[in-house]
Order: structure tokens, then sequence, then C-alpha cells
């Protein structure tokens, strides 16, 4: 598919290996043609990126079920073979395979500012093939073209192809949630969250330029009051790090920063003000009345999901903070009447994941239980804490004080699991890259990293890289699942109360890391519940193959996130 202005746009049949099997056909009305073929026979759309196209889809009620993005793929594709960084657009993608010159990215300023490429009124641009114009959109189809049937021959050649097959295809899947979430948004109820913040912070402070930013609200301000009488009326800015510092120290107190965790260890009648003021000063910075005004509108929180933002595979949010929404502030996310919200958070899932890799029989006999923390716990004289500790030390390196001793236990226990990721931390050391299961790759080191592993710290520095290859080959491999798992949840949802319209059915409303949320009509919770656990057991079996572990969600319907857990 190659979309231009006006609404139209090219598409042009393609067999497995990409080769075309059939002539370019226009569309005058693209939207509509791609909702007529998904209605006959669903294909496997292929397009530039579906950042730039699927909005524009999901507001004309069009509805995708597969794709192939060529960005987030080029992008997986590049990290393979140590390429990471690199352009990945399809105008980079399509010089790479003429071998020109490169052009760079052209950098993203969020969905606000995309052209309006199914509108009919849409100028496009013509920076990026496949947004250009209706005259240029036979050639953004051969770029299309040429770009996939590229990306079919280097999967074909990866180290697995058929896991790098199916990483493409859960990222291309990513990309389509990702779009879909931010277009049915996350409830929200406005009103409970300022109700929350006045009752935490006080009053929302007036004045002050847009959104009263630079006024302290009355709780925060009454703190900083405080923080200044315990040291004897000095003046002292709680939000300073350096006031703070020079305020103990005239106090007769040394402190080696002004972070929570040390200012916990001091002995001082300054210390609990100012430990409630940074928390509270924490919230009221970066989910207060002016993120409030900002991101939640129609009851809806639309955050922008960046699929693969973290090198891990993991992903993130262009604004807005949405994967780390405050506990408190889960109050305000409800469930709209007659609806409920379907929370699914993994159990313990990294450990399950290096269980899985490793292909420990007795350690993956153990994952087989409800919880592994307590079935490995007679490794460790039945102490359930211990194997935590020891689990996690393996998987994180570090490891001090008992750690040493108990990772030595697992070691000796279970020798595949242990060996696996000490592999992974060697490799890292010695300067090579590590894949998760389905082949993302780690970045390869530095330059500077090369001169400084052979300087007199060299073995403190290949250490460190070694921690995290150590820990990628696991975190990456969880990420790998947990994509799979939205997949395969995405695909099974779209089957039940399907004679319904689309804005009536079940959807993923929140994706974090491994927990997500599907808002639901209350009728088909039971079947959400079901559904959403089959997708579990599945995308285990996608990505490990045959594996005794088990992959279990902790589930809870609900009314309001907060009461999930």
């Amino acid at each position: 598919m190659a979309v231009s202005s006006g609404g139209g746009g090219v598409l042009r049949p393609l067999a497995a290996d990409g080769s075309p099997t059939g002539p370019p056909e226009r569309a005058a009305d693209l939207a509509a043609e791609i909702a007529a073929r998904e209605r006959a026979q669903p294909p496997r759309w292929v397009w530039s990126a579906g950042r730039l196209h699927y909005p524009r889809l999901l507001r004309a009620g069009v509805r995708i079920s597969q794709c192939h993005d060529l960005e987030l793929v080029e992008s997986l594709l590049l990290g393979h073979a140590a390429r990471h960084g690199e352009p990945r657009s399809l105008a980079a993608a399509y010089a790479r395979v003429r071998g020109v010159a490169v052009p760079d990215d052209v950098p993203d300023a969020g969905p606000a500012a995309q052209p309006s490429l199914f509108d009919a009124t849409g100028a496009g641009t013509a920076a990026e093939p496949g947004t250009g114009s209706a005259a240029a959109a036979a050639e953004d189809i051969d770029a299309v073209v040429a770009v996939h049937r590229d990306q079919v021959r280097r999967i074909a050649a990866a180290e697995h192809p058929g896991r790098m097959a199916l990483l493409a295809a859960a990222e291309s899947a990513g990309g389509l949630i990702a779009a879909e979430m931010a277009h049915h948004g996350l409830p929200w109820r406005a009103d409970v969250h300022d109700r929350l913040l006045t009752d935490l912070l006080g009053p929302r402070p007036g004045g002050g330029g847009r959104h009263g930013v630079g006024l302290r609200p009355r709780r925060l301000q009454a703190l900083a009051d405080e923080v200044v009488a315990a040291f004897d009326g000095r003046p002292v800015n709680p939000d300073s790090p350096a006031q703070i510092v020079r305020a103990f120290r005239s106090a007769g107190v040394t402190v080696a920063s002004a972070r929570s965790s040390v200012l916990r260890d001091v002995d001082h009648p300054a210390v609990a003000p100012l430990l409630e003021y940074k928390e509270l000063a924490r919230l009221h910075a970066a989910h207060g009345w002016a993120w409030l005004d900002t991101w939640v509108r129609d009851g809806r929180f639309r955050p922008e999901y960046i699929v693969g933002g973290v090198v891990s595979g993991r992903w993130a949010t262009r604004g807005g903070g949405a994967l780390q929404i405050p506990k408190v502030l889960r109050r305000a996310v409800v469930a709209d009447p007659g609806w409920v919200l379907v929370v699914a958070d993994a159990a313990q899932l990294e450990p399950r994941v290096l269980a899985a890799l490793a292909g420990d029989e007795a350690f993956a006999a153990a994952a087989a239980h409800g919880d592994l923390y307590a079935a490995l716990a007679d490794a460790f004289g039945g102490a359930r804490d211990k194997a935590k500790i020891a689990l996690l030390s393996a998987m994180y390196g570090g490891a001090t004080g008992d750690a040493i001793s108990l990772l030595g236990v697992l070691r000796q226990r279970f020798p595949a699991a242990a060996g696996y990721v000490e592999a992974a931390a060697r490799a890292g050391e010695a300067g090579r890259v590590v894949r998760s299961r389905l082949g993302r790759t780690c970045p390869p080191p530095s330059p500077t990293w090369r001169e400084r592993v052979s300087g007199p710290s060299g073995g403190a520095v290949a250490r460190s890289r070694g921690r995290f290859t150590r820990n990628f080959v696991v975190q990456a491999s969880a990420a790998d699942w947990a994509l799979a798992l939205l997949a395969v949840a995405r695909r099974r949802l779209a089957d039940l109360a399907s004679p319904a319209p689309a804005a009536e059915r079940p959807h993923l409303v929140f994706f974090q890391h491994d927990e997500l949320i599907v808002h639901t009509p209350k009728e088909h919770a039971d079947a959400v519940v079901a559904a959403v656990r089959a997708a579990a057991t599945e995308a285990g079996q996608l990505v490990f193959g045959p594996t005794p572990v088990v992959f279990p969600l902790e589930i809870a319907v609900v009314d309001c996130y907060a009461d999930a857990k």
C-alpha cells in the first residue's frame, strides 16, 4: 500500500517472498477500499509506517487485522545487524536498497502534526515516500514493494529466520495496538483526579500563568515553611538539592546528596517535611493539574505509545508518562457505566522467561508452579525470600553480601539457568552482542567503550557491560513474550461480540511492560478473562516452543484500576 494525499493511494498484491503478483491498483478512496477488503478477506497490509497511517483509518472507522510495518521492521533488522540508530524510514530503507545516500529520518512532532493522509483536503508531504502527491503514488508503491522484498530477504537470512519473522509480525501488530489504544483512550475521570490532587496538595493554585505553573499548592508551601523552620529560619528552597545539602552542612550534618534514599538515614527535624515535600512535588510536577489539562480529553487519557522505544523492546511514550501512573491516581481510572476493566498482570515474568530460555529441567519444573519463588525455596532451606534474591542476582548481576552465597546455591542446583545468563555476561564483557529469544539485539559497544576497556579501569568497564547483557537476554525476551501476548490477545478479543459495532466491543486500552488493561462491556468480562489467559499460554508456545514453564496472569475485573491490586 502507498498512500497519497486527497484520500487516495495505490495497492499492489504481493507473494510471500515479496514479489508482485499483479499490477498496481489505484484507489480513489483508500480508506473505503481497505474497509471493503477487510470485510471480504482480510489481507496482510504492507505500509511504510502504521504510526502515520493507522490513526487516520481508525478515525474513519476502519480497523485492519494485520500488517507488515516497514519502519518498525527496518529498525529490528538494523539492530539485528548491529546498526542501531540508523535511519529507519521508508525513504531511508529505499535508499539502502538502491545503494544511494541515506536521508535522515524526519523528526516526529507527534500525531497532531502528521499530514491528513486519508482526508480529502489533506495536503500531504513529499518528504516521506508513501505520503506524497497522487502523481507520485506510483513511485511510492515501487518503494514499498522494493523495501518489503528486501526485508523478507533479510529476515530469511537471520540467525533464526522463523523467530525473526515472528518478531517482525509481533512488532507490526504492536504498532496497530499502540494506535488503537491511543484511539480508544484509557477511561479517566478528571473530576476524581482533581479531587485527589486537592486532598493531597490543597486547592489548585491560581494565577502564575497558564495552569498556575510557578505557584506552590497550599500543602507544598506549608511543608516548605516547615523545612525553613527546621533549619532555624535559614532560607532553603526544597526544590534545590544544592541548597538542601548546604543547609544540612550548616546544621552540622554531612549528607552526600539530597536524594530521599540518603535523607531517610539522617536524624534531623527537616527530614520528615523534606521527604513528604519531595513525594508530593513529584506528583504535582508529573501528574498535577497541568498534566490533567494537557492529557485528558472527553474522559480519556490518550498517550502516544512508542513501540520498541527502549532497546530491550519495551515500549515508551512521548509525553504523558503513561507507563508510570502513580498508584494514588489510579483511583481516577474508572470504567464507563455498564463497562468494566479487566486488568491482567504477568506474575514473576522474568524468572519464568529465564527458565524457558535456559531449558533447565529442574528450574523449568519449578516454574510450572504458581509461585516460582516458593517452588524454589527448598533449594534455599525453605526460604522464599532467599530464592528471590538469588534469582534477581543471577539476572541483574552485582551480587553482594548474602546474595553471593545464595547465587552459589542457584548455580549448583540450576546450572543451566545460571550458565545461560553468565554466558550472556561473558559475551558482553568481551564486546559481543547478545539477542533476545526472537532476535532483538543489544547495541554493540562504542569505540569509547573499547578504549576504556583497555585502560586501567578496564575490568570494571567490562563487568558493567556484562551486567547489561546479562539482563538484556532476559528482559528483551520477556518483552518478546509480552508483545506476543498483546498480539494474540488483540486477535482473540476481535472475535468477541463481533456482530456489535467496534465501539461496543472489548478493546485494549493500556499496556505497561507485563500488564495490560481491557475495557469491556460488563457482559463480556468472563469471555475477556478467558481470552487473555489463553493468549498468555499461546504467547508462551509461540515464543519459546514446547516448554513446561507456565506464564500465569493475575487478573482482576474491576470498575476502578486502583481496586485491581
